[in-house]
C-alpha cells in the first residue's frame, strides 16, 4: 500500500531546497549569528554570551534553544552551569566563509533588500 504524502514522515518529503530554506531560517537572525560565531571561539555559558553580546538572557536563552533544535549547537553541564558549543563548527566556517565572499559580491544589495534587508532586520520595515 503506498502512503500518502499527508502521512509520510516530514523529514523524509524534505527535498534539497526546503531543508536549505530551513536552515537559512534558522540563521536568519542576527542574534543567531551572533551567538554562533561568538560559540566559534570555543564553549560558552550563557552569562558569558549575554554579557558578549548585551543581551538579555531570555534573549539568548531563547536562540540557544533555537540553534539547539535545529542541531547547530549543544550543550554539557558544568556544576550549575551549562557549557554551549557548536556541534559542526567546522562546517559552519566553510559556511561564514562562503557568506563572506557572496556578501563581498552582494553586501550592498542585500542590506538595501525590500524584503530581507538591513531596514526589515532592524524592525523598522515591519
Amino acid at each position: 500500500m503506498a502512503m500518502t504524502a499527508a502521512k509520510a514522515d516530514p523529514v523524509e518529503r524534505l527535498d534539497g531546497d526546503v531543508a536549505a530554506a530551513c536552515l537559512f531560517h534558522g540563521l536568519g537572525d542576527p542574534h543567531r549569528v551572533a551567538i554562533l560565531r561568538h560559540l566559534a571561539a570555543g564553549e560558552h555559558r550563557v552569562v558569558d554570551l549575554t554579557e558578549h553580546l548585551g543581551l538579555a538572557q531570555s534573549t539568548v536563552s531563547k536562540h540557544l534553544a533555537c540553534l539547539r533544535d535545529c542541531g547547530l549547537v549543544s550543550c554539557r553541564p558544568q556544576g550549575r552551569a551549562s557549557l554551549w558549543s557548536l556541534t559542526h563548527s567546522e562546517e559552519l566556517d566553510r559556511l561564514w566563509a562562503a557568506a563572506e565572499a557572496l556578501l563581498g559580491l552582494t553586501a550592498e544589495q542585500m542590506v538595501a533588500c525590500p524584503r530581507h534587508g538591513a531596514a526589515v532586520v532592524d524592525g523598522a520595515g515591519r
